[in-house]
């Protein structure tokens, strides 16, 4: 009875400790973008306390993704693009390694927060992208913005904890016109605007400016003026390959770079485009990289290679809504 009473007691005091900090975080949206204040919360507290310097920085997120994001190893492998028994291995040593060396899983000083923003910064947004999906986990995707939105008012003088809070905004604010009401994947210059949220353009776009105005641009302040050039009436195709191509160099990545290659087929045709995307190296297993390639075949009217490219896709691809949307295709391309 005393065990159980204590628990009780123990709940109680954890809710009114979510409350006290729910009206913070309230408190904390309704302040100027140049008032600072310092708003407590447990999963951020942890997210720092996992990225010790101590681990690799890969192995800091992946350890984190599934500690605090409680996100599954498949989940993980596919977000590092990664098999799932080397991701395994990889969160196997990292847990080794924090308990032969001692390495205290705990908060940092203050002072030492900015060393470890990086980390957090990444893990935030891997959480969001896994939300993302499809299928699409709102409750993922609400919590990463969530923290990125606590990590901002927190850091109010970190141009990317911004530019993060400004992407994962305006990522979401598609959220609803990406899969149609049957579940089929609806592509964005299919998407019906009205789904569009209205809102978290905007505060987005807020965000991305107070990010940008700081004058220390950094990969997610890029990726978000990607996503916010994404909302205006016409699309400014070469303007998007340029900021992927600022992008690369920032955060070198096949995978930015096959998004650069899809840009530059908008702007300049899609042999342009093809000829990017099969320059690019180690995405063999990625999904995306086959159905890029097959969309840009089927443009180039090479029906055969496209619907080659997309079976592959077909087998690769990690969910049903994706690999509805690839039959599609396929079926098309066959015709």
């Amino acid at each position: 009875m005393a065990t159980a009473r204590n628990r009780a007691i123990d709940r109680i005091r954890r809710e009114q400790t979510l409350a006290r900090k729910t009206e913070l975080l309230a408190r904390a949206e309704q302040l100027p973008a140049d008032e600072e204040a310092v708003i407590p919360d447990e999963r951020l507290e942890l997210i720092f306390a996992c990225c010790h310097p101590a681990l690799a920085t890969e192995a800091q997120v992946a350890l984190t993704l599934s500690l605090v994001g409680g996100l599954t190893t498949p989940e993980i492998a596919r977000a590092f693009l990664l098999p799932e028994a080397t991701l395994a291995q990889r969160l196997v040593r990292a847990k080794r390694k924090i308990r032969d060396a001692g390495i205290p899983l705990r908060v940092p000083p203050e002072h030492l927060l900015p060393d470890r923003l990086r980390t957090a910064l990444a893990t935030i947004y891997l959480v969001f992208n896994a939300g993302y999906g499809p299928p699409v986990r709102r409750e993922l995707c609400g919590e990463a913005i969530r923290l990125a939105a606590v990590l901002a008012t927190l850091m109010p003088d970190e141009a990317e904890a911004h530019g993060l809070h400004a992407l994962l905004l305006l990522q979401d604010a598609r959220r609803d016109a990406r899969v149609s009401p049957g579940g089929e994947l609806v592509l964005l210059d299919e998407q019906d605007r009205r789904l569009w949220d209205a809102d978290e353009i905007e505060q987005g776009r807020r965000s991305l400016e107070r990010a940008m105005a700081m004058r220390l641009p950094g990969p997610y302040q890029l990726q978000a003026a990607i996503a916010s050039l994404h909302f205006d009436e016409t699309t400014d195709w070469v303007q998007i390959a340029l900021l992927y191509g600022r992008l690369a160099e920032l955060n070198p990545s096949p995978v930015i770079e096959l998004n650069r290659a899809v840009a530059v087929a908008m702007a300049d045709g899609p042999e342009e485009g093809l000829e990017l995307v099969d320059a690019l190296p180690g995405l063999e297993r990625y999904h995306l990289w086959h159905s890029t390639r097959a969309e840009l075949l089927r443009r180039l009217g090479r029906d055969e290679e496209a619907a080659a490219a997309y079976t592959r896709a077909l087998e690769l691809a990690p969910s049903e809504t994706e690999r509805t949307f690839l039959r599609a295709r396929l079926s098309t391309a066959m015709r």
